[in-house]
């Protein structure tokens, strides 16, 4: 991996970013149990110098090199300003990253990175780290996790449309949204249009106008829909929507990642991913699908008319 080296072979991989709890260092472990299961050598690479307790099996860890307690303590930095000098760190030590991954040639890289949103959208140093990477012959896409729950407020869901919109621009890298923890979208309450609307980023109109009934975003209704002609005039931003317990949900979810850094599988590995496909429902797959969340929702609006017409 010697860089400017045109000889080198090409490396495939993951940088999976998002904001802190959007579900990072549990999709690096499902996704690399999902892709073991399938033929795939997977190496996980944490990039989190705050990350303490990791389920997967990490190769290579940037606690080697340095930790976020340890820059608090000793530059009596905060937590964000710690990241960040972090990162910087990182950057400034690109052989010791180098000799890591050289260790490791041949497999498909999983990058667990930080939670600080800032990270980014305007600090530049992970976004160097990237393309350094991408010197090496690293062929990365980015794998942007927001959770799910934001999808029931208008209000927070056109945020997090805007926050999606800057990091794809900022990072600068093939882009694939993600809305996490499907399983428990239930959890956090009724949507307010059916799942696709948020996955596809439909009329955004209808999302202005449903803000509009509430009192507090009635006042900011101008801001609202300028917001939303900017995210509609890149038209970049959409989801896929993912539950790390359902193995269809990841098959998605890899296929559009493999679809976004170039990456294509071999028939071994097809064969294996049509049988793993086929299987019974094991153990740790015993959750219902996307589609049955939707359906759920579906399901008890029709009840709650019901409920109204008897009412009547």
């Amino acid at each position: 991996m010697s860089e400017g080296s045109k000889g080198s072979s090409l490396a495939f991989g993951q940088v999976v970013i998002g904001p802190p709890g959007s579900g990072k260092t549990t999709y690096c472990h499902g996704m690399q149990e999902f892709m073991g299961r399938i033929g795939r050598k997977v190496t996980v690479v944490n990039l989190d110098p705050a990350n303490e307790a990791m389920p997967y099996q990490c190769a290579v860890d940037v606690a080697e090199l340095i930790t976020l307690p340890d820059v608090m303590e000793n530059l009596k930095l905060g937590p964000n300003g710690g990241l960040i000098y972090c990162m910087e760190y990182l950057e400034a030590n690109f052989d010791w990253l180098q000799e890591k991954l050289a260790a490791f040639r041949g497999h498909y890289y999983l990058f667990d990175c930080p939670g600080q949103v800032e990270l980014y959208t305007h600090h530049d140093a992970l976004k160097n780290v990237f393309a350094q990477l991408a010197k090496w012959n690293f062929r990365l896409a980015a794998v942007h996790l927001v959770d799910s729950h934001y999808c029931t407020d208008p209000g927070k869901f056109i945020s997090v449309l805007c926050t999606s919109l800057s990091t794809m621009l900022h990072v600068e890298l093939p882009h694939v949204n993600v809305l996490s923890k499907m399983d428990l979208i239930e959890q956090y309450g009724k949507l307010a249009f059916n799942l696709d609307y948020y996955t596809e980023v439909l009329d955004l109109s209808y999302l202005v106008d449903h803000l509009a009934s509430d009192p507090f975003f009635r006042n900011y209704r101008r801001l609202n829909e300028k917001l939303v002609e900017v995210i509609e005039d890149y038209s970049l931003v959409s989801f896929v929507p993912l539950n790390v317990q359902d193995k269809e949900s990841m098959r998605q979810v890899m296929q559009a990642v493999d679809k976004a850094n170039g990456y294509s599988f071999g028939d071994q590995e097809h064969r294996s991913l049509e049988a793993l496909m086929s299987a019974a429902v094991g153990a740790d797959f015993q959750f219902t699908s996307t589609l049955a969340v939707q359906e759920k929702y579906v399901q008890s609006q029709d009840k709650a008319v019901e409920e109204e017409v008897m009412d009547l």
